[in-house]
């Protein structure tokens, strides 16, 4: 009895539908013919560089603050409540 081979093929990419915008698609296309690539190519690179951008990027987005001969935020206020530290920030100057 004769065993036939077993091939197994593994896939290393997938393929998925994306949605972009014509003209940045078209400028997406532009670049890929400039660097004599393709626009899948482009495409990764551009995925790659925002990935890696957003992996060193700041955990939060926190307030350094400063005081002078202070002890810091005003009691009943927040760091984030945008509204009414603009507001004091502006008190006597008619903003």
């Amino acid at each position: 009895m004769a065993i036939s081979p077993v091939i197994m093929i593994w896939a290393t990419h997938m393929k998925t539908t994306v949605e972009i915008s014509d003209p940045l698609l078209r400028r997406a296309k532009k670049l890929a013919a400039k660097r004599g690539t393709t626009l899948r190519t482009v495409i990764e690179d551009a995925l790659r560089a925002e990935l890696a951008a957003a992996e060193v990027a700041p955990a939060s987005t926190s307030v350094r603050t400063h005081t002078f001969g202070g002890n810091g935020l005003r009691a009943g206020l927040a760091w984030d409540d945008w509204a009414s530290l603009r507001s004091l920030a502006y008190e006597g100057r008619g903003g």
